[in-house]
Formats: structure tokens, sequence, C-alpha cells
């Protein structure tokens, strides 16, 4: 049984990056922008969302910006500018290591958590600066299993406006990346958001990439209960874990909440002429 979620993870390759290619094109062009920028970690979403604009704009219209700190490790740089370099796209590398270090220096109890998602926020903050600086979108990098499970920061990596693979799977985005030409050593290396020395998202999460897009893609796409998933032969723990995860970070994969008052209210209803066409 559990090799059917394998076979329905599989994408036609072909069509979904024509389907990503023409969907960036559509909702950048509409807003009255050219050039798209984002922020290349060296890990493989960011690579192939890199990979993906290249395409869509050309490469002298896509702006990344590398965002170290002085613990990220010295092959996530070298790995983004393998990407820069295949693609001859547009690079930059800020060092937030002074900017952070100013903060944590005022507060002495942060937590590895609490610095994390400082970093994140910190380094959103210099895309969107350079967003303004070049007139470029700012494209989001994160995928389906993360949006799920809430394995990002609110308004730091998960910050875009919009985002051509937040529909992808991590088995998905695997698979893709590897079909659009993205260098080998990114796509091979253990998933990493490099928040701190060491640090890993399987080992942070507690499971595997691909038990979690297997029992995601139950729950989610096949719409099973988790009585049923389990009975499939997955650990209860783990299914429960992932079903707590999807529960508790609800609020992430919204807009803020606004108490609506007036005849029209500012919900995920409401619609402008950009929506309709303009």
């Amino acid at each position: 049984m559990k090799n059917s979620a394998a076979e329905g993870l599989k994408l036609d390759l072909k069509t979904t990056e024509e389907i990503l290619v023409n969907f960036l094109r559509e909702e950048v062009y509409k807003t009255g922008f050219k050039k798209v920028i984002l922020g290349l970690s060296g890990g493989i979403d960011s690579a192939l969302v890199a990979f993906l604009a290249a395409k869509a704009f050309g490469p002298e219209n896509v702006y990344t910006v590398m965002m170290p700190y002085k613990t990220s490790s010295r092959e996530s740089v070298e790995h983004a500018e393998l990407v820069v370099k295949a693609l001859g796209i547009n690079s930059k590398k800020v060092e937030i290591t002074p900017m952070a270090d100013a903060y944590f220096a005022m507060n002495e109890d942060m937590s590895s958590l609490r610095k994390g998602n400082y970093m994140a926020r910190t380094r959103m903050c210099v895309l969107f600066d350079n967003s303004a600086k070049e007139g470029a979108m700012v494209l989001g990098t994160s995928n389906k299993t993360e949006i799920l499970l809430g394995y990002s920061t609110q308004f730091g990596d998960s910050a875009a406006a919009i985002n051509p693979i937040g529909d992808l799977y991590k088995a998905q985005v695997w698979a893709l990346s590897e079909y659009m030409g993205v260098p080998g050593e990114v796509v091979n290396k253990k998933p990493s958001a490099d928040l701190w020395e060491g640090q890993t998202d399987e080992q942070e999460l507690g499971f595997s990439y691909q038990t979690a897009d297997e029992v995601l893609y139950y729950l989610i796409e096949e719409r099973l209960t988790p009585e049923e998933v389990i009975k499939m032969g997955y650990d209860e723990k783990v299914v429960n874990a992932i079903i707590r995860k999807i529960k508790l970070s609800q609020y992430k994969r919204k807009l803020p909440v606004i108490a609506n008052v007036s005849k029209r209210g500012m919900g995920n209803n409401f619609k402008f002429s950009r929506d309709w066409g303009m």
C-alpha cells in the first residue's frame, strides 16, 4: 500500500516545469514587475526556484542574495555559488552576522530557536530591501511539505510575494530539480535550514522527508483518516506528530485574520481588479 504514495507523488516533470514557468510570468508581469529576487541559501528549494525564474525571465532579470551568518556552513555559500555560475544570474552576498550579533548581545538568554527565527527575519529584511533597490518581486522558496508542517519562520523565510514551489512536496522538489539540471551537490546533500551549526531538517523534525511526504499525501491528497494511515504501517507517534504540526501551524498559512464589520471585508473572499485581470 505504501507504494501508492510514491506513485501518487510522481509528476509529469516537463508539464510541471511549463506550468510553473508560466505561473511566474503571469503573476509577475501582471503586477508591473519585470525582475525577480530570492534568497539563495545553497539548498535545493531556493536552487529550484532560481532555475525556474531564470527560465521564466532570463538570467539577467533574476537577482539572488546569499545571507550567511558566521556559523553558517561554508558549503552552503559554495553550493549557492554553483547555482549562480550554472545559470549566470545576478548575485550578491550580505553577511548578517553584525546585524544579528548586535541584537543577540542585548539578549544573552536567547535560545537556538529564537536566534534561528531572528536570523530568518533578518534575512527577509535584507531581501525585501534589495527588492526595493532592484525593483524586483520577491519569490518564495518553501515547499508544500514544509508549509504543511509549519516548518518555517512566520514573516521570515515564509515571507514572499509569490511562491512557485509551494504546491510541490519535497520528493517532487528533488525530482524536478534533477530534471532541470540543478547541480548534483545541491540535490544530493542533506536538507538544512543552516540556522545553526550541524542543524538538519530531518533531525529537527524527528522523521524523514520521505515519511512526511507519504503521510501527508495520504492525509491531504487522499483524505484518509489518521487511523487508516496508521493501519497502513506508519508509526502512530509519527502520524500524530505530523497531524499536530499541521493543526498548530494553520495560522502560518493564512493572512492575518481581520475582524469583519463592513459590507465588504478584507478576508480571502475580497477581490480587486488585479485578481479579475486588469
